[in-house]
This record gives C-alpha cells, sequence and structure tokens, in this order.
C-alpha cells in the first residue's frame, strides 16, 4: 500500500508506514518503505533512519544514495560527499553508481561549486548512446548545471538530449527546452472556459435585442389600428 500511494499521495503514504511500523518494525521491508514514504515528504532525519534500520537488518548497500541525499536534504552536502567517495559505492550496480554521481553532483550545487558539479556529471554513462533507464535524469542534471553556469547553448543542447532518452516523462526537460527557444503554451482548456463564461453574456444580449424587436413590432402594431 506504502509503495502504490507514494507518487499520487506521498501523505497517505506516510500514515500508512507509520501503522505498518507499529506492527513489524523489525522487518526490514517495512523500514526501507517507511524511509521512502518519510523521504517522499521531504522527512530527511527520519529517513535516513529507517534507511539506516533496513541496511543494518540486510546488509543491502542499494540504498547508499538515497541515504547520501538525505544528508543533502538535512543541510549536510558534505556528508554526501564522503558518502559518495566512501568503498559502499564500488559495491553498486550500474544505476547505484549513476544515483550516486547525480546526488554528489547535487551535494556540489548545493555547496556552490558549479563547475565541480558538471565534471562530477561527465562520465561514459552520459556520453552513451545508448539510452538506459537513467539516460534522462542524468541528461537533465548535466543540462541543468550547464544552465546555472550560464552556459545556455549547450544547456539547450543536452536539454534536447535529455528530451529524447524521455521516454515515459520522468522529468520536464521539454518544458525547460520549450522555455529556452522562447516558446509559450497556450491553455486551450482554458480558453474554451473563457469562451462559455462569455457566451450566456451574447445570449443575453441577443434576448434583448429580440424583446427590443417585439416592443418596436407591437408599437407599429397599435398604430396602425389608430390609422
Amino acid at each position: 500500500m506504502v509503495a502504490r500511494l507514494l507518487d499520487e499521495d506521498p501523505e497517505g503514504a506516510y500514515g500508512y508506514s507509520r501503522v505498518a511500523l507499529r506492527l513489524a518494525s523489525r522487518v526490514a521491508a517495512v523500514r526501507e518503505a517507511a524511509g521512502f514514504a518519510a523521504y517522499a515528504n521531504q522527512k530527511y532525519g527520519e529517513a535516513l533512519g529507517e534507511f539506516r534500520a533496513a541496511k543494518r537488518m540486510t546488509g543491502n548497500i542499494d540504498l547508499w544514495p538515497v541515504m547520501a541525499d538525505c544528508e543533502r536534504g538535512l543541510g549536510r552536502p558534505e556528508k554526501a560527499l564522503d558518502m559518495a567517495g566512501a568503498p559502499e559505492v564500488h559495491k553498486l550496480d550500474k544505476a547505484g553508481q549513476v544515483e550516486m554521481r547525480l546526488v554528489a553532483a547535487g551535494a556540489r550545487r548545493d555547496m556552490g561549486q558549479l563547475d565541480a558539479a558538471i565534471v562530477t556529471l561527465q562520465s561514459p554513462e552520459l556520453a552513451a548512446n545508448s539510452v538506459q533507464p537513467w539516460t534522462a535524469r542524468l541528461r537533465y542534471a548535466y543540462a541543468d548545471a550547464l544552465l546555472a553556469a550560464e552556459r545556455q547553448s549547450e544547456a539547450r543542447e543536452w536539454f534536447a538530449k535529455a528530451v529524447e532518452a524521455d521516454r515515459d516523462g520522468s522529468t520536464d526537460a521539454s518544458d525547460r527546452l520549450a522555455e529556452l527557444d522562447g516558446v509559450e503554451f497556450v491553455d486551450a482548456m482554458a480558453e474554451d472556459e473563457d469562451d462559455e463564461v462569455q457566451a450566456p453574456a451574447s445570449s443575453e444580449a441577443s434576448e434583448h435585442e429580440d424583446e427590443d424587436q417585439d416592443e418596436d413590432q407591437d408599437e407599429g402594431a397599435d398604430q396602425g389600428d389608430k390609422d
């Protein structure tokens, strides 16, 4: 239930996670789910505690990147960078290593080190032509860092590459690209609503015109009778 609600109702997911913790706090999967629910609600200290508990129970290091990101959320980017250089990172699979790179780049940006963030994201995974589950997010982060460094033409190129890789709409790369190109989108639904609001006024005006015409015809008939 927690996993199902995380995207659509983070607060609801968090509520369910608290109930689950009371019932099965010694189950690693419950602690991990509670961690993600807290993380989704920006309760980073609580999330970090749950992730640490899950890691102790299983010995699994898959949560290492999100634990480091919790350190960022707590205002400790230096700690996140320490974790990015820890031996645990070498035990992560490719997806985990890319995620750790994203967190490390974010920590560099938190510290105002834009150039270092850009260099951190430069990797074989970024340069690869093949599209992997992490490709869109990696390209997006790189484009965003370039834009923050006022390297607009390069940023536009990488936002476009992020759009190509973003098959499930996991980023707003298309909106960012359109913004750079000066494209403005018109909300067709809003226009339809405006037309609907204006329509009754036009109808009312027509009704008044019809009433005036009827009155003129009646007056003309009365005058004819008098004659």
